[in-house]
C-alpha cells in the first residue's frame, strides 16, 4: 500500500500492518486468542477457558486471508515475548516456546499472557483468575 502525506509518500511494510491488526484484534475482547484450526495445543487452550466459564474471541489464523503475514507477526510477538521472559528469569529456569507457528498466543484485557507455557504457568499459579477478572472476563 502507498500513503501520501505531505510531498511524498512511502510504502507501508506488510509486517507492520500485520502487526497493527493483531494489536487491535487483541484489544478488541477481553479474552483473544490467536489460533489455527488444526493445531492441538490451540485446541487445549480453548478448552481451558471455556471450562473456567471464559467465552474467548478465537481468531482461526489459518482461515484468513493473510494467514501468512499475521503467523509472521505473531511469531515475532511470541519471540519478543520468549526473549523478555528468559531475561528476567534466572538461568535455571529458562523459558520454552510450545510452539514454533506462534500458535496458540493469547492476550487478556489487550496485554499478551504468551502462547500455552506461559497460560497454563498462569493458571497452576493462582495468576490467571484475577487477569481474567480485571479484563471483565470473568465474574465470579
Amino acid at each position: 500500500m502507498h500513503y501520501g502525506g505531505g510531498g511524498g509518500s512511502y510504502k507501508r511494510s506488510v509486517a507492520t500492518e500485520a502487526s497493527e491488526r493483531i494489536e487491535r484484534m487483541a484489544s478488541a475482547s477481553a479474552v483473544v486468542i490467536f489460533s489455527m484450526s488444526s493445531c492441538c495445543m490451540c485446541h487445549a487452550v480453548k478448552r481451558l477457558f471455556c471450562s473456567m466459564g471464559v467465552n474467548p474471541t478465537v481468531y482461526e489464523i489459518d482461515q484468513d486471508p493473510n494467514a501468512k503475514d499475521l503467523e509472521k507477526a505473531l511469531k515475532k510477538i511470541a519471540q519478543a515475548a520468549a526473549q523478555s521472559q528468559s531475561q528476567s528469569e534466572s538461568a535455571q529456569f529458562p523459558s520454552s516456546s510450545s510452539s514454533s507457528s506462534g500458535v496458540p498466543l493469547v492476550f487478556i484485557g489487550g496485554k499478551l499472557v504468551g502462547a500455552m507455557d506461559s497460560v497454563m504457568a498462569s493458571h497452576i499459579s493462582g495468576a490467571l483468575v484475577p487477569l481474567l477478572k480485571e479484563a471483565g472476563a470473568l465474574w465470579l
